[in-house]
């Protein structure tokens, strides 16, 4: 295969898995990716990998020459090499982050470790963990204070220094630049932001021209100022304007500035702006998505265009005549597929491509731009094969409102796209969440089983513009719900459902989604399935982490509604009307959706009469973690959908350690 050995050094790393026979095969699904992020060094000598390790993402340094695995960092349980940096050719930073489940959104640390491309030379070089505390990790350890640290440029000209935005713990503390010496740790403020918890943007001259945060009234703003002599402008405040503006870099000349804008209606674009005239250009717009990552000249900070999904994945640029779009043009025709140059050398003259499917996990090429050459480097999952993985399809369909809804449909493979058996899955978030087509190992898992998967990404879900999301305040259990809806029917109208088999699926919100899926419409689903769920809404503001400070109880307030209006619209009152088999599933530790939510929903169930199984998982938390522990989960999640719609069960595994509702 042309998928080569870095694969099998990235398993040296993570260890890996064996295949059993009969049925679906679980380990073909959960088996982790080869490795999560992978960047090339500025010389081109060495690429970094983030690896996959059981509780954790560790960090893996490779020569090119021989593909040998020359330096790895590996962080105590539980702990994220999160994001990585180049700063040299044999210097990285490491950015970390704790997730305490799997669904959970990685929470950075502000730790920053520095690490040589041979694996030595590793420190804390800011940070909140002291000595005494310890990390498990052979990393020496300096107390640097009770700061977390972010980086901001790695100044391309320097290889010693970098600049980082540095924010004290302490409330409303005002976040300042400082220059820090990448192998000592010593820092130098440069720039105080106008701002508490800012972002900054630095120009090609590694000047610090913007700043970005969130007020003391939670809404978002936007600084600017001319040069480091210069006082800080208000450039936008949300509170002012209700459409947000952030800075994402500057032309190579440095004359303009280029802005992402929300707007009223439809997607975000990006616009040029002049600060000496005031001149306002829109340069990028798409008629259906924001922009999802933007493009950057290889070798370079400057902005050229932006990579679009949440439809079909297409990349445009502020000047589709340029070199920069001839250059993904050829690619993308060479590749047959969507291609992001991740990362390249610091003179971009070898850039490092990744290329994907809704059937292909990812594969990475090294393309050499002088003499137009690649060759393939790596694949996330080496063991799938895209030809044998299920066909996902972008759809368009219309709320009853007249809302534009975009989703995808995954359909088995082999099989013809008729009254087929559907797994209606609504992704979890809500809010800042949606699902872009790109591969899933759980999607995939369910049409192998035989089951057209369907997802929509209702109001409220990110990539559409600001309005779209908008529109999903205080609609859980409502219009969110309605669009959940319209998308099952509409494939049932369109004959690739089958009427008569129907479930519906989720985790998190997805979950509260599928029990209200049930409720609002009788007789629509057949079964329903909820993992690590929230069913008692007003208990949000009780339990869990979100309501553990302001900024999640302002949320609750302005996204939620009051608890008392929150009663009807949740599950866990309203079991009576479920009406179909359920299955729940949760881990004792969760933190975002305490069990408890569980416990209550599966109460409920027993009491109305409706069948329902539950799973609790020890030693758990938002997601389960251990290998054995979801290979159980999806064993009897298939056979609960199996015996409502008929497809394959999985292969015979030994169980996790869930405990099992009688």
């Amino acid at each position: 295969m042309r998928r080569i050995v870095l694969a099998a050094l990235l398993c040296a790393v993570v260890g890996g898995t064996s295949a059993g026979t009969g049925g679906v095969d679980l380990d073909r699904y959960l088996r982790q990716e080869a490795f999560a992020d992978i960047k090339i060094s500025p010389g081109g000598e060495y690429v970094a990998a983030t690896v996959p390790i059981e509780a954790g993402t560790a960090l893996a340094i490779y020569r090119i020459a021989d593909m040998k695995m020359v330096g790895t960092f590996r962080p105590p349980r539980n702990n994220h090499a999160h994001t990585f940096d180049w700063v040299s050719n044999e210097r990285l930073l490491v950015g970390m982050a704790q997730k305490l489940g799997v669904l959970d959104r990685p929470a950075p640390t502000g730790e920053l470790f520095g690490i040589n491309a041979n694996g030595k030379g590793g420190e804390l070089l800011v940070g909140y963990r002291t000595a005494e505390t310890g990390l498990g990790t052979n990393i020496k350890v300096k107390p640097a204070g009770m700061v977390a640290a972010f980086l901001t440029d790695e100044l391309k000209d320097d290889d010693r220094n970098v600049l980082v935005a540095v924010t004290p713990f302490t409330d409303n503390a005002a976040t300042q630049i400082e220059r820090m010496d990448v192998s000592t740790g010593r820092r130098n403020a440069v720039a105080r932001a106008p701002i508490a918890q800012a972002a900054f943007t630095t120009d090609a001259r590694g000047e610090v021209r913007f700043a970005y945060g969130v007020g003391p009234d939670q809404k978002k703003k936007l600084y600017y100022r001319a040069g480091a002599s210069s006082e800080w402008i208000l450039l936008h405040d949300e509170a002012l304007n209700p459409r947000n503006e952030a800075a994402i870099g500057f032309s190579a000349d440095g004359r303009l500035a280029y802005l992402q804008v929300e707007q009223a209606e439809g997607p975000d674009v990006i616009v040029s702006w002049d600060p000496q005239s005031n001149e306002r250009r829109t340069v990028l717009r798409d008629e259906i998505a924001d922009p999802a990552r933007i493009i950057h000249r290889p070798g370079t900070q400057v902005p050229v265009g932006a990579l679009f999904m949440g439809t079909t994945p297409r990349t445009r640029f502020f000047d589709e005549t340029s070199e920069d779009a001839r250059l993904y043009r050829s690619l993308e025709t060479a590749l047959g597929a969507p291609v992001y140059i991740t990362s390249s050398t610091r003179n971009g003259s070898t850039v490092l491509v990744e290329s994907w499917s809704g059937r292909n996990p990812g594969d990475f090429y090294l393309y050499d731009t002088l003499g137009k050459r690649a060759r393939h480097l790596i694949s996330r999952s080496d063991w799938i094969d895209p030809a044998q993985s299920a066909d996902v399809r972008a759809i368009t369909l219309q709320a009853r409102d007249g809302r534009p809804l975009h989703g995808f449909l995954t359909v088995p493979p082999g099989g013809a796209m008729r009254a087929l058996p559907m797994v209606v899955v609504p992704h979890g978030g809500p809010i800042g969440v949606l699902d872009d087509g790109t591969y899933s190992t759980e999607t995939q898992m369910l049409a192998a089983a035989g089951y057209a998967v369907l997802q929509v990404n209702f109001r409220g879900s990110a990539g559409y513009g600001r309005a779209h999301a908008q529109a999903a305040r205080k609609q859980w259990g409502a219009a969110m719900q309605d669009d959940v809806t319209d998308a099952t029917r509409w494939a049932i109208e369109q004959g690739i459902a089958d009427r008569e088999r129907i479930c519906i699926y989720g985790a998190s919100y997805g979950a509260y989604a599928a029990l209200m899926g049930t409720v609002r419409e009788p007789g629509l689903y057949r079964c329903a399935a909820g993992y690590v769920g929230i069913y008692d809404l007003p208990l949000m503001y009780a339990r869990g982490d979100i309501q553990s400070d302001e900024s999640g109880l302002i949320y609750l307030r302005e996204w939620l509604g009051r608890p008392k209006d929150l009663v009807e619209r949740s599950p866990v009152n309203l079991a009576a009307q479920v009406g179909v088999p359920v299955l729940l599933a949760a881990g004792r530790e969760d933190q975002r959706a305490p069990v408890v939510h569980t416990e209550r929903m599966e109460a409920a169930l027993k009491q109305a009469g409706t069948p329902v199984q539950a799973l609790y998982y020890k030693n758990e938390g938002h997601g389960l973690y251990n290998l054995a522990n979801q290979r159980d989960y999806y064993g009897h999640l298939l056979a609960f959908l199996s015996r409502s719609l008929g497809g394959a069960t999985a292969q015979v595994t030994a169980a996790g350690n869930a405990e099992k509702a009688p």
